[in-house]
């Protein structure tokens, strides 16, 4: 049995920081959206066992350190099936390291696939828990959309749709390290918040042009190297007629949103010149999981 599907990356429209809970995760409030680039996850089981995933980065694990085989696991843990050799390629077209997304979308695609091969119709709620115990943008990316994502990023509230509009990606040339990121948070201390509340008024006018204004990240304010990178992507969107511009997740990788399709691609035409890593991209919208 083979299925090849896509996993899309997600973006932040916003991200809060709203508290630190008595778990030491932090409580977050963000505004998250799905996004037409995506990469190619193709999963193949057939009697055997043993679990490896294989993709075209040599860098990153191909073992259970890999979160599309940590979800696999999870889902044969779960329901009980065994018997299977389970191989998973990942063709990757999402940046690493860029706060889009790419490994919690790949471990969802996985659940996604699994649950569709073997049957099970668990429903998105379980999907959901069962990605919550592999990483906390996981159930997101189960069904992605546009949804307001609280506590660790697993208490999610549908929204109205984003109305459908054209990004642009660039992401500079390095990584920052999400657990130092999260170590320099303080809370008493953030300076500028998004207006998410705002955010989600917009989203009920289909107003693409109060969304844009209205976003923001929190981390951009504590960014131990590459401040003026990330705000000098923020400029070069915003000069090319970007309706709004901020970093997504831990960053690095930072998208513009467009009022048009013609304006995304001269803006992308221009800036992929000085980004090699550079997209042009779409929202896209919820995926329907089936249930009994």
């Amino acid at each position: 049995m083979t299925i090849t599907a896509p996993a899309y990356a997600k973006i932040n429209l916003s991200l809060d920081i709203v508290s630190k809970m008595d778990d030491g995760y932090h409580n977050m409030r963000m505004v998250m959206q799905s996004i037409s680039l995506c990469d190619e996850v193709t999963v193949q089981c057939e009697p055997g066992s043993g679990i490896s995933v294989q993709t075209d980065l040599s860098y990153l694990p191909g073992d259970e350190r890999n979160i599309a085989a940590k979800a696999a696991k999870t889902f044969f843990a779960h329901t009980g099936i065994d018997g299977y050799q389970t191989r998973i390629r990942i063709k990757k077209n999402i940046p690493v390291c860029a706060g889009l997304g790419g490994g919690s979308t790949d471990g969802a695609c996985v659940l996604r696939v699994l649950d569709e091969m073997f049957e099970t119709k668990l429903g998105h709620n379980a999907l959901k828990e069962l990605g919550g115990s592999i990483g906390s943008d996981v159930p997101f990316c189960i069904a992605g959309g546009t949804v307001l994502a609280e506590g660790r990023g697993d208490v999610l509230t549908e929204l109205t749709p984003v109305p459908h509009c054209h990004m642009v990606i660039c992401k500079p040339p390095f990584a920052f390290s999400t657990p130092e990121l999260f170590r320099r948070v303080k809370i008493d201390k953030i300076r500028a918040r998004p207006d998410t509340d705002g955010i989600i008024e917009s989203l009920k006018k289909g107003d693409l042009n109060d969304l844009s204004r209205r976003m923001y990240n929190v981390f951009e304010d504590i960014l131990p190297k590459g401040e003026r990178e990330i705000a000098n992507a923020k400029y070069a969107l915003l000069e090319l007629n970007a309706l709004g511009a901020v970093m997504t997740g831990t960053g690095s990788a930072v998208f513009g949103i467009f009022e048009d399709e013609a304006s995304a691609v001269h803006a992308y035409e221009h800036l992929k010149l000085n980004y090699k890593e550079c997209f042009l991209t779409e929202t896209v919208g919820k995926i329907e999981i089936p249930s009994e």
